[in-house]
């Protein structure tokens, strides 16, 4: 099956559901922003109030539009509520690699096994759809949290990005680099997640 960004792809299980974010997810995205701002903490944009949420929303639109980013919003089918959002962005079909981030959730799904149901959807997607060979995965050396995380759903350490990015309030993070390459979910990663999944 070959990847287009002009398809709109729905990718679940019976936990997850992910599908193409659009500008009408906003009215389900606006109480995460009025009441979770530990949501947050480390990541790279700082969603304060609606003009921020816009800024967020288009330019994740804008991007799939430049062939080089694919947004989804995911929903938790246990509860039937809406979650968070993922992203797979700095898609490089040539070069058969992307990164998966912008990834967040409301605190009430932090630990709900929901985020392993997402990422085996979408590193299943990335490797047997889009056919890719290597999916980055970054963080703020600080979050610890989603560090973990990442090395629970077999990602592989490959080192530190010293002082990286420009954070909102204007200080530097260094970001924790992590891969994972496609022999590598054929041979072990999907079977390993799978396992975590039952």
């Amino acid at each position: 099956m070959s990847f287009s960004f002009d398809t709109d792809y729905v990718l679940q299980n019976n936990v997850a559901l992910l599908q193409p974010l659009v500008y009408e997810d906003r009215q389900q995205l606006w109480p995460f922003v009025l009441h979770e701002p530990q949501i947050w903490r480390y990541s790279l944009v700082a969603i304060k109030d609606a003009a921020d949420l816009d800024t967020y929303l288009h330019h994740a639109l804008l991007e799939r539009n430049n062939r080089n980013t694919y947004a989804f919003s995911v929903i938790d089918k246990r509860t039937g509520l809406f979650a968070g959002c993922t992203r797979l962005y700095d898609v490089q079909l040539t070069h058969g690699t992307c990164l998966l981030g912008y990834t967040w959730y409301g605190s009430q799904f932090w630990g709900s096994g929901l985020n392993k149901h997402c990422k085996y959807l979408l590193l299943q997607f990335v490797f047997e759809t889009m056919q890719l060979q290597r999916v980055e995965m970054r963080a703020d050396v600080h979050n610890l949290r989603s560090i973990a995380a990442i090395k629970r759903i077999g990602f592989q350490e490959e080192g530190v990005l010293r002082s990286h990015l420009a954070l909102p309030n204007g200080q530097r993070r260094s970001s924790a680099l992590f891969s994972m390459l496609q022999q590598e979910w054929h041979e072990w990663g999907k079977a390993a997640l799978w396992q975590q999944l039952s």
